[in-house]
Order: C-alpha cells, then structure tokens, then sequence
C-alpha cells in the first residue's frame, strides 16, 4: 500500500490554506462535491505540485440491501481516474432504504446510519463491495463509521465484522479512530479491544476528527478540536502498526490556519508516541482476545507472559475468498429491517421492536438538524430569503416529509410546499421564493407521476 503520509480533508473554505500549509502530504475530498470536468483550481495546483488526491464517497450505500447503484459507480471511479488518485474510499453504511426491494417509498437518510452486525448484512455487504470493486479503476477502501443507536440481535463485534469483511473480499480499511471513540461514548464498545480485533494490516489509512459531548451522547461533529481521547485511540493504534497515512476531517466552523496546523502537528506526535510505544499498550485486551479465538474465552493465568504478535491481516497473507451465491431472500430480510428503521428515523413510524425509543429520537432530531444544515448550503437563497424562520419552518416540514431525493430535490420541495401550503403571506418573501422555485424547478419528464404534479404547481405558482 502506498504510504500517503499527513493530510487534511479539502474544503472550499480552507482551499486557500491548505495550499499554502506546509507538510501536508496528500488530501482528501468528497467525492461527490468535485466535478471532474471542472476541478477547482486550487486542487489542480495541489496535484501539479505532487500533492495526492483521494477521493470520498459518502452516497453510495455499501451497506444497504440493494446493490450498489451503477451510475454512482461509474461516477466515482471517473473521478478517481480524474484526480489520479492511488485509491478510493467509502462508508459501511446504508444510507437509503425501501424502494421496490420492499414495495415501499424509498427514502433517504441524508446520512450514513449503521448496518447490523449479523451474518445476513456481512453476507449482503461482501457482495456489495465486490461488486464496486470489480467497477473500480482502482483499489477500495471502506471506513467504520460512528453510530448513535445500536441494531438489536447483533452476532458479531464490529472487529469481528470487519475483519471477515476483509478476508472475504481483500478490501482495504478506512479507520475513523474518532468513529471509534464516538461509539465507546454512545455505545460502550472499547476501542481497544476493537483494535486488537482489527486486521490493522489492511489499514489504506486513518481519519481523526473532533466532535462535543451532549447529555451523554458523543456527536462525531467534524467542526470542532480534536480531543486527547480520539488522540489517545490513533496512539493505541499507532502502537499496533504504522498506518500508511492520517488524515485530519474538519467540515465547518474552520478555525484559523494555524489552529489548523496545530492539530495535524499533534496528530503526528500522537502517531510517533505510538510508534515508540512498539505495541506495549492494551496487552490484556490482546490476551482477552486471543484467548477468545483459542477457544477458551478467558485470560488465565499466563498473564505476566509478553503478549502474542498481532494476528496478521487476512488481506496480507491470502487472496479474498471466492464469492458465494448470495440469495435475494437474505437482501429482502436486510432490507425489510432497514426500512423499518430508516422509516421510523424521518418518517414518524412507529420504533422497530428491540430499538433504543430514547436514542432513535436523539438519532431523528440530528438527522432532521443535518438535513436543514445541509439544505441551506446547498441553497443558501432559502435562509437568506426566510431569515431566521428558516430552521424552524424546514425542521416542521421535515417531520412530515421525508427525503426522497437528495439535498437539491428537498430544497425545491421545501420551497414547493411553503408557497402551497399558504404558509407565506403575500409580500416580498413569497415573490422571491416564487420566482426562485420557478427558476430552477426546471422540466419534469411527462410520464413521471411526479412531474404531473410538479407542472400543475408551476401553473399555479406561475399564476399567484
């Protein structure tokens, strides 16, 4: 694996300094935010320079039961081949579900929500994922991703789950240590005892990220300082192997450059501590572990003993296991499970039996709050027109109106249904948010049951 070094995510708003800021090694954007015809110029000078670009998917849904969409695909792998880049990355999520698999409405997160750890979603996911890879112009790698909500009737620990994914298909990981914290917060999982289960061998690289605490619930917020505890799991990991390359995520509330830098310089130093460190932290978790896989499921005696070397990586010492015959019963059970969950999430249907009611509604008000976030970067006219009624006009149409169509589509369909549903008294506000609506709702093909409804708006819209 090639070794990338120290990085930061690239965003429009640092674009400028992280241009300028020095040793940085490679960078990473979202992949669907780049249009490969049309890079911004920043991150061409970037790549003039010898800087690597990688590109990060976050909508194509891995972990959901239907396989992956070929058009995000073919999307993605041009923009790896437009960027150069050594690899690509991507989330073990599911981020829509419903649809014809289920004969229900297909809705959409507008996040990445966890997959069960059960034989059914690794049997579903290991298809997925090689079915990117074979689409792939170059080699994939899939990050853990951090969750506020637990699946009931889980039958693997999430380095249980990630380590078969790996040996079965040869992928490559993606490791989120303050995904890892985030879930030691809200779900109790150690992330030590997660790394002593991880195939750290196959690791492509590391994110690092900040977040805050709220009424016990970590939120993994990308737009505040990393915290020595995301910082002390990158050294525990840094101790069991060198990752290939680390990467710093800040997504809004960007601090000044040099704060910026201060960060990727402990961020370094949390990796070098680690290195010296030669593998001494968390023996007992490794001797818990090996243990367990010996088959005795205790730590007995022989505790003073040095600890056995890390495991070796399946993706490092053996080809991925040949496919099996994936049956579509096993995607109607997944997908059936993940309706009814993102169902409940955004659309007000009653909570699936086994889930958390309390956590499921902290989980349905962050997505509501990202999706109006969102929303109003995507189409800043809309807060500006609205002022502060924005938020909380969108967050009541959210609870009835869930998201079918990605951020672009929700705007129009915001904007739709505040000018019909009478909502806005006539003024300015309501000529503006018209004549913004009519200007980009476009043409709508005529078969679409949609698009009759959509033209009827307009003539009406057109006529107020």
């Amino acid at each position: 694996m090639e070794r990338l070094g120290t990085g930061i995510g690239w965003r429009p708003e640092i674009a400028d300094a992280v241009e300028r800021m020095p040793g940085i090694d490679w960078v990473e954007v979202v992949a669907e935010n780049v249009c490969p015809g049309h890079l911004p110029d920043a991150l061409l000078r970037l790549r003039e320079r010898g800087v690597t670009v990688v590109p990060h998917g976050v909508s194509l849904g891995l972990g959901g039961a239907d396989r992956p969409d070929a058009g995000r695909l073919a999307a993605l792998a041009e923009r790896a081949e437009a960027l150069g880049s050594p690899l690509v990355t991507e989330h073990i999520a599911f981020v829509r579900a419903g649809g014809p698999l289920t004969a229900s409405p297909l809705l959409e997160a507008g996040h990445l929500l966890p997959v069960p750890r059960t034989r059914d979603a690794l049997d579903v996911l290991c298809e997925n994922v090689r079915i990117a890879q074979d689409a792939l112009p170059v080699p994939l790698a899939v990050e853990n991703i951090a969750a506020l909500i637990c699946w009931p009737g889980e039958e693997m620990t999430e380095g249980q789950f990630l380590y078969d994914l790996v040996d079965r298909t040869g992928v490559r990981l993606l490791v989120d240590v303050a995904n890892l914290h985030t879930n030691h917060v809200n779900r109790g999982e150690d992330p030590a005892k997660a790394l002593a289960e991880l195939p750290v061998e196959a690791i492509a690289y590391v994110h690092v990220a900040g977040g805050f605490e709220r009424d016990g619930v970590w939120h993994d917020s990308h737009a505040h300082p990393v915290p020595d505890a995301v910082l002390d799991v990158l050294t525990d990991l840094a101790s069991r192997v060198r990752p290939p390359g680390v990467l710093l995520e800040r997504d809004e509330n960007f601090p000044e450059p040099g704060v910026l830098e201060g960060e990727l310089a402990a961020i370094r130093a949390a990796v070098e501590k680690g290195g010296a460190a030669g593998g001494e932290p968390a023996r007992a978790v490794r001797r818990e572990v090996a243990a367990t896989v010996a088959g005795t499921g205790t730590v007995t005696a022989a505790t003073t003993e040095e600890p056995p070397t890390a495991t070796p990586s399946p993706a490092a010492t053996t080809p991925a296991q040949p496919p099996v015959a994936l049956s579509d019963g096993v995607r109607l059970r997944l997908a059936l499970g993940q309706a009814a969950l993102l169902s409940a999430l955004v659309a007000g249907t009653p909570v699936p039996e086994g889930f958390d009611r309390g956590r499921l509604g902290v989980q349905a008000r962050a997505l509501a709050g990202k999706r109006a976030d969102v929303v109003g970067k995507v189409a800043p006219e809309l807060p500006g027109m609205l002022g502060e009624a924005y938020r909380i006009a969108f967050l009541a149409y959210a609870q009835g109106h869930p998201m079918t169509g990605g951020y672009r589509r929700d705007a129009l369909d915001f904007a739709e249904h505040l000018l019909l549903s009478g909502r806005l008294a006539e003024g300015r506000v309501r000529r503006e948010l018209r004549a913004w609506w009519l200007e980009r709702s476009g043409p709508v093909p005529p078969r679409s049951g949609r698009g009759r409804v959509a033209r009827v708006a307009r003539r009406v819209l057109s006529h107020r």
